[in-house]
């Protein structure tokens, strides 16, 4: 099917049947043309996993609007290199996740690495999450991935671009703070518990909640001031910064041959 209208994929983490997938869907349909390529079911914190090891099914829900009973980088790649692999959409959208993905939320958010997989095979990405536990009014954010979408579409992006917006709950923000990751904690607290047949078991986490006061930070805008926080990721993760200290270490038997990029 051909057509003059930018193509637009979406996916997230929740879902295809999800509220906030509906809602992204609604907001960017006047954009373009969209196709859907989500799981099955929940997959809330399945972070950058791909499955290597067991077949993919893939169903058609409706028009440009598949299930896949695999984790969201699986919908990706699948939308990316099967579904769309001869008319690649110009953009991608994740989300709008039931929940926060700020700072440290997006090493292990499904949601973000949807997006991130599309950004690894050259699509520009946008992850989008709700702030909040409940209850899930999706309305404002749903108004602001429409204007952002709308705006990333009207200029010529990068290929491996890729932005985390978050969207404060229970409130109408009074506009948005281009923001770093900041820094919070879920807690660290691990709960034992007995099962009837005498079995332990454990709960890992998400017993308390705290953010650091990180001027210009995603928790800050979101948290403290009640904005849209949108934070631009990259993939580079080598700390330069520690290449000359781990130059000058010395390993008995071992010969240092340079340093990359030092």
């Amino acid at each position: 099917m051909s057509s003059s209208r930018p193509r637009i994929l979406v996916s997230n983490d929740d879902g295809y049947f999800s509220e906030g997938i509906q809602t992204l869907v609604e907001a960017v349909s006047p954009l373009g043309e969209v196709w859907v390529v989500a799981p099955d079911r929940e997959q809330s914190a399945a972070s950058h996993s791909i499955s290597l090891h067991r077949p993919l099914r893939i169903k058609e829900v409706r028009e440009r609007w598949f299930s896949v009973d695999g984790t969201p980088t699986d919908c990706s790649y699948l939308a990316m290199n099967h579904l769309l692999k001869d008319n690649r959409p110009q953009l991608m959208v994740s989300g709008i996740n039931h929940g926060a993905n700020l700072a440290d939320d997006v090493m292990y958010s499904g949601t973000v690495a949807a997006a991130m997989e599309a950004a690894f095979l050259g699509v520009p990405a946008i992850a989008f999450s709700l702030v909040t536990r409940g209850p899930f009014d999706f309305k404002p954010a749903g108004r602001f991935a429409r204007a952002l979408v709308e705006e990333a579409l009207s200029r010529p992006l990068p290929p491996r671009m890729l932005l985390n917006v978050n969207i404060p709950g229970g409130v109408e923000p009074d506009g948005y703070v281009v923001t770093t990751q900041g820094r919070h904690s879920y807690g660290n607290n691990v709960v034992e518990k007995e099962d009837p047949r005498g079995r332990k078991y454990y709960w890992i986490g998400g017993t308390e909640y705290a953010h650091q006061d990180i001027p210009g930070s995603d928790c800050n805008a979101v948290l403290d001031e009640k904005r849209v926080s949108v934070t631009p990721l990259h993939f580079e993760m080598t700390d330069r910064g520690r290449i000359p200290e781990l130059s000058g270490w010395s390993l008995k038997g071992f010969t240092r041959h340079g340093s990359g990029g030092a």
